[in-house]
Parts: structure tokens; C-alpha cells; sequence
């Protein structure tokens, strides 16, 4: 009884506060529900039995990526942007038809796997009843899926540098500093430090 109740309760307050993260306007109050979604899904995985799932998803994302997202919403001017009226996305149709579509899917997923005579046997892998869950964990990604894990890999550092390609203007690279390691190296204490001789009450003048 008390485990259908927490996880009602945390299913219930996972999708109202992914809808905040759709639908709320306020960047700020975004991070914020998806922080709250980040601590119901760790419950969940809690729920399952998957309790190195819920700790991973707690010190990662919610100690991490989550404090990092809100870092940068706090730096950003939101009164300047909530201010400027923007038009609808042109992409909202066809973000409208992919979730639709996902949603199917998911909804045919369950189905099949509510009335299937040998659930047991959809598992991914057969492991003894011993075998710890952070053990089960890494038998699955880095044996059964490990070329799957790869390419997952490879996906996320393309779309890291395809955000570091976009975000660098052409028209602002004279006002970009980069390093150059060649001139760091080349440095010593001859040209690297200057000694000047401040007379009495002149350091704060010009």
C-alpha cells in the first residue's frame, strides 16, 4: 500500500513539474521544476530498486548540471527578455507531432508489455539474484549495449561542439580573446615582469 501511494506521489509531481518546465515562461522557475522532476525521478528509481540509478541522478544532475543551468539563468537579463514579445515558434507543429508520435510509441511499448505470457523473457539480460545493482548496471552498458554506449557518447560531443561553433559570432572575433600558448611559454622574467618605482602619494594617480 504505502509503496503505490509514494509512487503516485512521485509520478504525479515528475509530470507537473516537467509541464513547468514546458510550459513556464520564467527561465528561473524552469530550472527550478526541472530540479523537483530531477528528485521524483530519483525516488522512482528508489521505488524500483535501482538505488545506485537515483543517487547517480541526484549528485549528477541535480548537483551539477542543474545548479550549473541555474548559475547561467541568473546571469541573463529575464525582466529585459519577459519584456520582448516574440512570435510563436514555427517548430511548434512539428515538436507537437514528434511527441505525439513518441507518446504512441510508449503507449504501444507498455501495452505489449502488460500482456505479454513471458515478460520474463524481455528482460536485457538474465543475472543471478546476488549480483548487485551497480554490477548489473555496468554488465549492461559496457557488454550487452557497449557499441550502443558508444555511439551515444560520440553524439553528445558532436552536439557539444556544434553549440561551441554556433554560439561564436563571426562579426565579434576581433573582440575575442584566445589564448596563444606559444606566447605563454615564450615568457619569462624579463619580459614578463616589470619593476616600477611609485614615488610617495603617487601610486593612485594616473
Amino acid at each position: 500500500m504505502v509503496p503505490s501511494l509514494l509512487f503516485y506521489m512521485f509520478a504525479t509531481t515528475l509530470l507537473l513539474s516537467a509541464g513547468g518546465v514546458v510550459f513556464i515562461k520564467n527561465p528561473l522557475y524552469c530550472v527550478l521544476c526541472l530540479i523537483v522532476a530531477f528528485f521524483n525521478a530519483a525516488g522512482l528509481f528508489l521505488l524500483t530498486g535501482a538505488e545506485f540509478l537515483a543517487l547517480i541522478l541526484v549528485i549528477v544532475y541535480v548537483g551539477a548540471v542543474a545548479v550549473l543551468f541555474l548559475f547561467v539563468v541568473m546571469m541573463l537579463d529575464i525582466s529585459k527578455e519577459n519584456n520582448q514579445e516574440k512570435p510563436l515558434s514555427p517548430y511548434i507543429k512539428a515538436t507537437g507531432l514528434l511527441a505525439f508520435v513518441f507518446a504512441v510509441e510508449l503507449g504501444f511499448t507498455a501495452h505489449q508489455w502488460w500482456h505479454s505470457t513471458k515478460v520474463s523473457d524481455l528482460t536485457a539480460f538474465s543475472s543471478p539474484l546476488k549480483t548487485s545493482n551497480t554490477h548489473a548496471l555496468g554488465e549492461l552498458l559496457y557488454t550487452h549495449y557497449f557499441y550502443v554506449f558508444q555511439m551515444a557518447g560520440l553524439i553528445l560531443l558532436v552536439a557539444m561542439i556544434g553549440a561551441i561553433v554556433l554560439t561564436l559570432h563571426p562579426q565579434k572575433k576581433q573582440q575575442t580573446k584566445k589564448q596563444d600558448i606559444s606566447n605563454q611559454l615564450k615568457r619569462n622574467k624579463e619580459n614578463g615582469l616589470k619593476l616600477v618605482k611609485v614615488e610617495f602619494h603617487k601610486g593612485l594617480e594616473k
